[in-house]
């Protein structure tokens, strides 16, 4: 039966009242569902700023601290333009103008940004970086910004140099040495200088813990002393600016040395007082330096600050860069770690500033040996850096300090050391007096070895001078090979020895690696094809036709190296990103060549 009973007003006010719940918890529902959303989007934004944020910064910003890191722009310089550039002049402008370029062209809204907040910053070029002072606010701020790559740490290293040794003065002692130190005479330098070159109008530049500018072993070589006065503009620069207690002060406006170690490596490269103490490579050259060491403690804003001044030098205080005023060669005997919280990438970045730049970077491949895989820190162990192990001076075996590669720290499995030069009981001069001279041993001491090789290699050849890549391989493939089955090694070169010990003599002698050959079409056919090893730019090269026993590897026109006829080699560029690369191989010494193949990478 069908009930015609109306609604009565407590019936109703019943009905209203569950309808009022029911709509009450589906809006409830609906918002949770809302702000679930809203929160899954929030997380993820900031999931992908802090993806952005290196550990060390988020570890040192913590709880309200302050600590200062860097700021990477996405938008870098292209610098591959100065890849074909035939002089040191033409090279280093480019790179100057690009690298400054960009960084006025895209750094202006951070800046501005900054400046409203009240932040302290300094401005880089050499990458396109800014150093900022802040808490963890502004990093994530900074890091949520699309103009922005990454943030990175400014970590302070306390590098593991040498101990100073046993220091004599040579003032009280006039008769010792009348010879030549064993670590230059093994490598042969005393006959080049018989043939003329003794480092002649090339510079050599030290990023170090200084330099005693007025010892007399390093004094005359001088590029800021011209026999009467001195001038430090454009010739030193110091990038500890907020050390306490350190013996040099703070922004030294002259040379100085707060520990030993950067007078020392600067006098094996170049040093002589003319009165027997013959300590130096190549004593015709002359130094300038760049402090970026606290006697010993170093940060990734120290060691970028004296790159960026060694690409431009300026006057002391400050001013306009001058990039003809740049070394030909800078000695490296320092290390950044990236389990300290240093960044490979950046410091990556400003090496292959300078080597565009046709400044040839050579450092120290590390102390942390007898182990494989022991070259683990920038910059040793990157390509575009020429990485120095030790050998027991007056021998060739290897130094039990000397690290070893392969490199594993980048995924790369790159082959470390590059070359090997001697590294042990090596004398020179000290930071206690004006005549002191004390005896150290590590890759810093076998690093000056190879500056100083290279400076007489481009005083004698100069058509190579600052041609990073047929220079490298002049010495690479003049050096005394040394066999060793050691760290996965197979001949040369080897993750022990690289190419082997230094001599000097056969690669100024032994004739030039063409740096602009002109091949001619032959019977060898080449075929080429590129992939990314560890993000390196790598072309894999196969050819055959060949009939010598050795072949010239032609990039872009130039001679890299010089290999083994055995069909096949694997070219590290050294690059990243998109790239462009022609390829020839030839008879070894001759014009008979293969076909061009172009090789190009992706981004």
């Amino acid at each position: 039966m069908i009930s015609n009973r109306a609604f009565t007003w407590p019936r109703l006010r019943r009905l209203f009242g569950s309808l009022f719940i029911v709509a009450a918890a589906v809006a409830a529902l609906g918002g949770f569902g809302s702000s679930r959303a809203t929160n899954q989007g929030s997380l993820s934004e900031e999931t992908a700023i802090t993806t952005k944020i290196a550990p060390w910064v988020m570890e040192h910003t913590a709880n309200g601290l302050q600590a200062e890191f860097f700021v990477v722009l996405a938008d870098q310089a292209d610098l591959s333009g100065a890849v074909a550039l035939p002089t040191k002049t033409q090279k280093g402008d480019y790179v100057y103008n690009a690298l400054w370029n960009k960084s006025q062209a895209t750094q202006g809204p951070i800046l501005q940004w900054l400046r409203e907040r009240g932040v302290k910053y300094q401005s880089f070029y050499i990458v396109n970086a800014i150093l900022v002072n802040g808490s963890r606010e502004i990093a994530e701020a900074l890091a949520a910004r699309p103009d922005v790559a990454r943030v990175e740490g400014n970590p302070h290293i306390q590098n593991s140099l040498p101990q100073l040794g046993s220091t004599t003065d040579a003032s009280s002692q006039p008769g010792t040495p009348a010879t030549v130190e064993p670590g230059i005479a093994y490598t042969h330098a005393p006959d080049v200088w018989g043939l003329g070159f003794n480092g002649q109008n090339i510079v050599v530049a030290s990023a170090d813990t200084g330099v005693r500018w007025t010892h007399n072993a390093l004094k005359p070589h001088y590029r800021g002393w011209n026999g009467v006065t001195a001038d430090h503009n454009y010739n030193w620069h110091d990038s500890i600016h907020n050390s306490v207690g350190n013996p040099c002060g703070n922004d030294s406006p002259f040379p100085c040395d707060d520990y030993f170690h950067g007078s020392h490596t600067t006098g094996t490269a170049i040093g002589d007082d003319g009165a027997g103490n013959q300590i130096g490579m190549a004593p015709g050259a002359k130094w300038i330096a760049c402090r970026n060491m606290d006697v010993g403690n170093g940060t990734p804003a120290r060691y970028i600050e004296c790159m960026q001044w060694f690409l431009a030098p300026y006057p002391i205080g400050g001013g306009q860069g001058d990039p003809t005023k740049a070394p030909d060669i800078t000695i490296n005997s320092w290390s950044c770690p990236p389990s300290e919280g240093c960044s490979a990438n950046t410091l990556e970045a400003t090496v292959a500033a300078q080597a565009a730049a046709g400044i040839m970077m050579v450092s120290a491949a590390q102390n942390y040996g007898s182990s494989c895989s022991t070259v683990e820190d920038p910059p040793g162990i990157y390509a575009e850096n020429y990485s120095v192990g030790a050998l027991n001076t007056g021998t060739d075996t290897i130094a039990s300090f000397s690290s070893r590669g392969p490199v594993t720290v980048d995924g790369s499995n790159r082959t470390k050391p590059d070359i090997s030069a001697p590294g042990t009981n090596t004398r020179s001069a000290s930071n206690t007096s004006d005549n002191a001279y004390t005896i150290a041993s590590g890759t810093s001491m076998a690093t000056p070895h190879i500056a100083g090789a290279m400076a007489l290699l481009w005083s004698a050849i100069p058509s190579l001078q600052n041609q990073i890549d047929p220079s490298r391989a002049a010495l690479n493939n003049a050096a005394v090979h040394i066999n060793t089955t050691q760290c996965n090694s197979t001949g040369i070169p080897n993750n022990v020895f690289g190419w082997g010990r230094v001599d000097i003599l056969a690669a100024v002698t032994s004739g030039t690696p063409t740096p602009t050959p002109t091949p001619t079409a032959g019977p060898i056919t080449l075929s080429a094809r590129g992939k990314k090893v560890g993000g390196i730019n790598t072309s894999r090269l196969t050819w055959s036709g060949a009939t010598s026993s050795n072949i010239d590897v032609n990039r872009d026109g130039v001679v890299i190296v010089t290999v083994p006829n055995n069909g096949h080699y694997n070219d590290s560029t050294g690059t990243t990103g998109q790239a462009t690369f022609t390829y020839k191989v030839c008879e070894a010494g001759t014009q008979t060549c293969s076909n061009s193949v172009i090789v190009r990478f992706r981004p």
